[in-house]
């Protein structure tokens, strides 16, 4: 299954969270006749709405969305899952004579599904999953990490080790299909037909864009969102709630930090979040026309630029 050599156009919308991903998503499909498939591996999940900032009910209705609302927050949602599904939006969309427009920060999944690689579809092991990382509990991440360092060092170097949930899978595709994971990530032989735009923007002008989102999502409810998930059963900080907002206001909500200690930390680590993202998004990349999203004018050039990819093609919207 591959996805390198597209036999339709398609955009996709890159760059660290708070950037403007979505509403530039929004606009191009309104200009170009386009839908969106959602490249952010937390939008996914239900019931994690705010804390995600997932498109609104008025995006939404400007343009169609793909891949949101898929699983609840403990389920996994990983790069195999992502990839078929991806795939068959595209596919759908393009039949209906739309313009494909992925647009997220997770920069795995982007650059995956436009240059076709394919992951081994391995189920979960949940027996093998709570050893692991009852694991790391007692032993530490780190000591996670070296163990998956022996099987693979390509895919160890590849993870953070404090991302126990990441580190967890990879053991856990070796133990199912006793083959190294970075081994199995396959890269298709030829570029696809893609436009990959980004957006980007100051870094200190970005922090304070995240800061004032942070607020307006507090504002919004997202306080609520996350007590009703706790009270539900699920567990902040782990699998999909291990995010930003989450696990800090979770803790709030266990009594171990006050709210504005959780506000302010949340800050902190979405903009860690956002020099993490810059890491799959580099300014050098040549496969990323970069806009700045704080010029006014960024939908226009960023709708010139579709116009010209669209022009130069062979592949054009039905």
């Amino acid at each position: 299954m591959t996805l390198a050599i597209h036999e339709k156009p398609l955009v996709a919308i890159v760059g660290p969270t708070a950037v403007g991903k979505t509403s530039l998503a929004v606009d191009l499909c309104q200009r170009f006749g386009g839908e969106v498939i959602n490249a952010d591996s937390r939008q996914a999940y239900r019931c994690m709405d705010i804390g995600t900032a997932k498109p609104t009910t008025e995006e939404r209705s400007q343009a169609p969305h793909h891949l949101l609302d898929l699983l609840d927050p403990a389920e996994h949602f990983g790069l195999g899952a992502f990839l078929p599904l991806a795939k068959q939006a595209a596919l759908d969309i393009a039949a209906r004579g739309k313009l494909s427009m992925v647009a997220g920060g997770t920069g795995q999944y982007v650059w995956a599904m436009l240059e076709g690689q394919t992951v081994p579809a391995v189920p979960p092991n949940l027996e093998l999953r709570a050893s692991l990382e009852k694991e790391a509990e007692t032993n530490g991440a780190q000591a996670l990490h070296d163990r998956l360092r022996e099987i693979d060092p390509v895919r160890a170097d590849a993870l953070d080790p404090r991302n126990v949930r990441r580190v967890v899978r990879a053991l856990e595709i070796y133990q199912a299909t006793n083959q190294r994971p970075s081994e199995l990530v396959q890269e298709a032989p030829a570029i696809g037909n893609y436009l990959v735009i980004g957006l980007t923007m100051d870094r200190k002008a970005l922090y304070q864009r995240i800061d004032d989102r942070v607020d307006a999502m507090m504002q919004a409810g997202f306080l609520a969102e996350v007590q009703a998930l706790a009270e539900a059963g699920y567990l902040m900080g782990q699998g999909a709630l291990d995010s930003p907002g989450y696990r800090e206001l979770g803790l709030h909500i266990d009594g171990e930090m006050s709210l504005e200690d959780a506000v302010a930390r949340t800050k902190t680590q979405t903009h860690r979040l956002a020099r993490r993202q810059y890491t799959w998004f580099k300014a050098a990349d040549p496969r990323i026309c970069w806009l700045d999203a704080s010029d006014s004018g960024v939908s226009e050039r960023a709708a010139e630029l579709v116009s010209g990819y669209l022009a130069a093609g062979r592949m054009v919207p039905e």
